[in-house]
């Protein structure tokens, strides 16, 4: 094998060097040993025990680097799925503004089902055995898990396979793009009635936690999240203009949030008798961490005898109740920190009263109440 054969190519400029040498090993034994050289790139090597191995070797791979094929499936079989995640990990992850402790619980999933793997070999069928195995099985707590958590394991191993391709240059494709997500169930809405919120309330109150009423009226109040009410912090809380900023939310966003009513007594009273050793509003026995208000919030919730109600409810509460009172489906997915309107249609049939109102308006303003076609 020697120079390039001539064959017109865009992707490979440079002439390809090809030589087969000729060896003999301790034993005897014949070995023929190729060398490729591409100027800008590292010299491949292969041995063969037959001269007829080594030359088809030889001829597929000048082939496939003229064809702008090789180097890439190179860098595949050189790195194994594991180190493709730990520099994601490494290198990515700390500068995304999404949850960064959720998203290494669910990539070292996938490391421990493929770490040994090369990425050459990681294929949409391998992706796809353990899509479905995970569809099988059961979280921590015991709960068959549902779709929508087997999405969000995919997510986080599409994204690690796009920076991958297209900056790494490891994989020449993402095999993502050929594994199905599995189907979402329509989304849970389960609403508080107006005497199951004042029973839990009642029993917000009663409770032992001197934290948990507060918390509670604050995620009624604005649609909040238990983790961001329970990680908020004097800074991110403006009494004076009745605003609270959310810094990193669960989709990356800054978010702000109106801080009005009763949550706003609620915290104008809390400022007041703050704690000197943090600047978090709800801090538990160490001052570092929020209070953990897992036990009283069951406690309450079982004593107002709400059934198949949690604490992440008391958003689809708050969503409904700004439905109720005409706002938009735009407007809730403002408040509730939503890039789409996907997540906020469950909510639409609640706005249908007011969007008609606006429609009737309209029309008897400008187009007259018994304009003629």
């Amino acid at each position: 094998m020697g120079q390039g054969d001539g064959i017109p190519c865009s992707n490979v400029q440079e002439p390809i060097m090809a030589n087969i040498e000729r060896r003999t090993t301790k034993d005897g034994a014949l070995s023929f040993r190729v060398k490729i050289r591409l100027r800008g790139f590292p010299v491949q090597t292969a041995s063969f025990s037959r001269l007829t191995d080594a030359k088809r070797w030889a001829q597929a791979t000048e082939a496939a680097i003229r064809e702008g094929r090789y180097f890439k499936t190179a860098e595949a079989r050189r790195h194994t799925f594991a180190d493709m995640i730990d520099r994601y990990l490494a290198e990515v992850l700390p500068h995304r503004r999404s949850d960064k402790k959720n998203t290494r619980r669910l990539l070292s999933y996938w490391k421990r089902e493929l770490g040994s793997y090369t990425l050459a070999d990681v294929t949409p069928a391998l992706i796809t055995d353990r899509r479905s195995k995970l569809l099988a099985g059961t979280t921590c707590r015991g709960r068959q898990r549902g779709p929508a958590t087997v999405v969000r394991y995919l997510a986080a191993l599409s994204h690690v396979f796009t920076i991958a391709m297209k900056e790494w240059e490891w994989v020449e494709d993402t095999p993502m793009r050929r594994v199905t997500k599995p189907k979402e169930p329509p989304g849970r809405c389960r609403v508080l009635s107006d005497d199951e919120r004042t029973a839990l309330l009642d029993e917000c109150k009663a409770s032992t936690s001197s934290a948990l009423y507060t918390v509670v009226i604050l995620a009624l109040s604005t649609g909040m999240r238990r983790g961001e009410i329970l990680s908020l912090r004097w800074p991110q809380v403006d009494l004076e203009r009745g605003r609270i900023t959310l810094e990193t939310t669960k989709n990356g966003d800054r978010r702000g949030v109106p801080l009005t009513g009763l949550a706003h007594q609620l915290l104008a009273a809390r400022s007041k008798v703050r704690r000197i050793d943090t600047d978090l509003l709800f801090p538990g026995t160490d001052p570092k961490k929020p209070v953990d208000i897992t036990t009283p919030w069951e406690r309450a919730r079982v004593r107002a005898k709400l059934a198949d109600f949690r604490f992440h409810d008391l958003r689809h509460s708050a969503a409904s109740y700004m439905a109720m009172e005409g706002a938009s489906v735009v407007e809730i997915a403002e408040v509730l920190g939503h890039r789409t309107l996907q997540m906020v249609r469950r909510y639409s049939h609640l706005t249908e009263g007011h969007a008609r109102a606006v429609v009737t308006r309209m029309n008897a303003k400008y187009l007259g109440e018994g304009s003629a076609a």
